[in-house]
């Protein structure tokens, strides 16, 4: 792992039309960097990100909610050979009425944020003033702290002498210009990599003295200079060897010489040979890759001893030995605990794969067993996550006598610690023993996660709450939902909110929305329970809005039955100055993130949550932006509230390398189970994977993406399919925002897929009441007919450009995409059960 250290610019200029202006962010470190930002409206109170304009928006953007872009950076025209040069830019029209623009960069390879001294990056701009109207910046706009406060000085260019206040409108038009400016931030990112640098010795005789010969080599890429020298005992003392020295060599500040490495003959790697008298008793050498980034050996000059001191070569020798067995003896540990649940699992698996067992057992105690197995692999992963070593950031040294340029950072150029991401798929423990023929789930066995068998349906679009009464609208067609076969239907936040559509709450106990008032609701959830559909709430637990403004003007203070002060929000939270704890999660931009480590915010969630459940009869939680905070939070959430079933939002962007989706999407949906985990396996989450590799598959005529390298479904469903609730489209992605809209007319390939597959399926209420009713109603009632559950073994038969097949259980066979694909015959004999435009589902008999 290094240590390297580079700036962030931005840059405001004038456009290709000079009357336009266009604003460019760059980044001059090495990675897939994505450019969180959203903007600040002139006429915006309390909001400090919304979206852009439609035409301020840069191609490939991805939207996040209603309030962020994501936007790539891509390698600049400018890079010079062997440099990184990363930029986006972002045209700005000078009667758009924004008053800044703020922005995170985030790095896809590691998952980090980069921010501005823990806040965000700010950019103000100052627009031309109109003369129709009376306003002009927000009123109380202030900036940051840090860099980017100094901008407003080079962005307002006013006469001197005059008072402001004295000026009129036409006067402050004609004074107030923007201008360009450039500037720069520094910013650090460690870097794993896997190269290697290789020092060999042989002595040799040569005019008549014995000689030390040094070859090194290096598989580092660029053009690698050496930064050496030699010393003559223990103390280590930087000097200059007398010449020869090799080609390309030169003094520096004579006390160390500087030599270019050879390009090797393969191309690859580059070398240099190097001649020393015996009188020496050491070499020392860093290594410069760029002027960003050097290399050290753990904080210290590379040090290769010369002379044959049997005391130093027998000192290392012990110390390499003392770390392995430390090293050794923590393995061992480890392993013996994680072999003891690995057996339990073992024998519990023996015990129900038993046929004898099998027939005395009744479904419920088999049932018992397979949530006890699951929690077990839960528990040992939590153990293996926990087992990785950390290592703490080394002390950064420059060479003590070579007066490295201040501004390198330097990190050491050992090999980089790999760990392996363990991804658990319960069901893989159950072997062959627990067959679908021989285990049927009992529907009175839940914890947070339902019986396996739910068909989930989103009960509202982003518009619903227009019509005011939306609780009475959708009262009318719970018969028909649940004639269609769903058995759990998704709410939308049911409390006050700033707003409309919810996801911004206010006072948690004021249940009087936009959809309808509590009576509607209570009402509601009551007709849903007559039809035998469980119902699910949204809990917006991330954030809240505050009702009061503190002595600063910030909007912190909290009214109605939950009146929290400024300690109920994080501390590191950059718009809202809360004195709580460092947030556990990301930073969601609209409202002030609430501390989730303050024992009176989870006590109070807590009850809220209860009196929900019983005041208003939800069964269960859909949860909202679960990326804030942490997930062993929602574990105790819902170890107190008891819902039958759960799923939350970790809503995170897959890996793209310039605009083109990775196929390997491992990374990402290692963070989704990762959060899964932190529950303790109490709730599920959304497979954004799936969906997002159904995207590119569909979209490209790609359908190879749809098997991993294993084989196995490339999304969460993959490997925690029991936690995996698979979607194609919900109120964000589709409706009226269109934010990630799944690939126009093929919504019926994605739902042969997600209603076929493993996982538990949520059907979009846009799709169900659509004329795609009828083919969504056929593909659930197949799904119920041949008892497709969550934990339903997938066989991937092809995986090709134009077809994906796969059977499920040896009970149905499927395919989507314009190719060709039959099941074969040879086992069962197939009957076509549904067939629509590119996908077909056979039933085994």
């Amino acid at each position: 792992m290094i240590v390297v250290e580079g700036k962030v610019f931005v840059r405001l200029d004038h456009g290709k039309d000079l009357r336009d202006w266009e604003l460019t962010v760059g980044c001059n470190l090495p990675g897939k960097w994505i450019l969180h930002w959203g903007v600040t409206h002139v006429d915006d109170v309390g909001r400090e990100w919304d979206h852009p304009p439609r035409d301020m928006i840069p191609p490939g953007s991805v939207p996040i909610k209603d309030y962020a872009i994501e936007t790539p950076l891509k390698k600049s025209s400018l890079s010079a050979e062997g440099d990184t040069f990363y930029e986006v830019r972002i045209d700005l029209k000078p009667n758009t009425e924004i008053s800044a623009i703020n922005f995170v960069l985030k790095d896809e390879e590691s998952g980090a944020w980069y921010q501005d001294k823990g806040r965000d990056f700010k950019v103000p701009l100052v627009n031309y003033l109109k003369a129709d109207t009376n306003y002009g910046p927000k009123r109380g706009f202030s900036l940051w702290p840090g860099s980017f406060g100094q901008i407003s000085k080079m962005l307002l260019k006013s006469k001197a002498g005059q008072d402001d206040s004295s000026e009129s409108k036409d006067q402050k038009q004609e004074n107030n210009q923007l201008q360009g400016f450039y500037i720069e931030m520094p910013i650090t990112k460690k870097v794993s990599i896997n190269n290697s640098i290789n020092v060999s010795i042989k002595k040799c005789f040569e005019s008549e003295a014995v000689k030390n010969l040094l070859y090194i080599e290096t598989d580092l890429p660029g053009d690698i200079v050496l930064h050496w020298g030699v010393c003559r005992d223990d103390s280590r003392r930087w000097e200059v060897p007398p010449a020869p020295h090799p080609p390309e060599t030169k003094a520096f500040k004579d006390k160390a010489l500087r030599t270019r490495l050879q390009p090797e003959g393969s191309g690859k790697g580059s070398s240099v040979l190097i001649t020393l008298g015996e009188e020496f008793s050491g070499f020392l050498f860093v290594l410069k890759q760029n002027e960003n980034t050097w290399f050290k050996y753990m904080g210290n000059d590379f040090y290769i001893p010369l002379s044959s001191s049997s005391s130093r070569r027998e000192d290392q020798s012990k110390g390499v030995q003392r770390e392995v067995t430390e090293e050794a003896s923590q393995e061992s540990s480890f392993f013996a605990f994680t072999d003891g649940i690995v057996n339990e699992i073992r024998n519990l698996v023996t015990d129900t794969s038993s046929e004898k067992n099998q027939r005395k057992k009744s479904k419920k105690a088999q049932e018992s067993i397979l949530q006890e197995i699951e929690r077990l692999a839960a528990e040992a992963y939590n153990i293996f996550r926990s087992a990785i070593p950390t290592f703490s950031e080394a002390t950064v040294m420059e060479p003590e006598t070579t007066n490295v340029e201040p501004e390198a950072t330097i990190g050491e150029p050992e090999a980089a610690v790999e760990t392996e991401t363990l991804t658990l798929d319960p069901k893989e423990y159950l072997g062959t023993g627990i067959g679908s023929e021989t285990l049927t789930l009992d529907p009175n066995i839940c914890s947070g996660t339902g019986t396996g068998y739910e068909i989930l349906c989103q009960g509202f679009n982003w518009e619903s709450h227009k019509s005011g009464r939306w609780y009475m609208e959708l009262k009318q067609k719970a018969s028909e939902l649940g004639s269609l076969g769903c058995t759990v239907v998704w709410l939308p936040p049911p409390t006050e909110s700033v707003s409309p559509e919810g996801y911004m709450p206010k006072d948690l106990y004021n249940l009087n929305s936009r959809y309808g008032n509590i009576d509607e609701l209570k009402d509601l959830v009551k007709q849903f329970h007559e039809v035998g559909i469980k119902v699910l709430g949204d809990a917006v637990l991330n954030h809240r809005c505050a009702h009061y403004q503190n002595q600063n003007g910030i909007w912190n203070i909290f009214g109605g039955r939950l009146d929290w002060d400024d300690r109920a929000i994080v501390g590191d939270d950059p718009h809202f100055q809360g004195r709580g704890n460092k947030s556990s999660g990301d930073t969601f931009h609209a409202a002030p993130n609430i501390d989730h480590s303050q024992e009176f915010v989870r006590r109070d969630l807590e009850e809220w949550l209860c009196w929900l459940r019983k005041e208003i009869g939800y069964d269960g939680w859909r949860l909202d932006f679960v990326r804030g905070f942490w997930g062993g939070y929602v574990k105790d959430y819902l170890d107190a509230s008891e819902p039958y079933f759960a799923v939350g939002e970790y809503w995170d962007s897959l890996s793209y390398t310039y605009g083109e989706m990775d196929y390997n999407q491992d990374a990402h949906r290692q963070r989704i189970v990762d959060w899964i985990n932190a529950t303790n396996g109490t709730a599920g989450a959304f497979d954004v994977t799936t969906k997002g590799v159904l995207h590119s598959a569909l979209e490209r005529y790609e359908y190879w993406r749809l098997s991993d390298q294993k084989g196995k479904p490339p999304g969460v469903v993959g490997w925690w399919p029991s936690r995996a609730v698979t979607f194609i489209e919900n109120h964000d992605t589709g409706s009226t925002q269109r934010h990630w809209r799944f690939p126009s007319g093929k919504e019926m390939q994605g739902y042969a897929y997600i209603l076929t597959h493993p996982g538990t399926p949520s059907v979009f209420f846009d799709h169900i009441f659509s004329h795609y009713k009828n083919e969504i109603a056929t593909l659930i009632s197949l799904r119920k007919r041949n008892k497709i559950h969550c934990r339903s073994t997938v066989e991937i038969s092809k995986a090709e450009r134009d077809v994906y097949a796969a059977i499920i259980d040896e009970k149905i066979a499927m395919k989507i995409g314009p190719g060709h694909f039959e099941p074969p015959s040879d086992s069962y004999k197939w009957s076509l059960a549904v067939e629509g435009r590119d996908y077909k589902v056979w039933e085994a008999s």
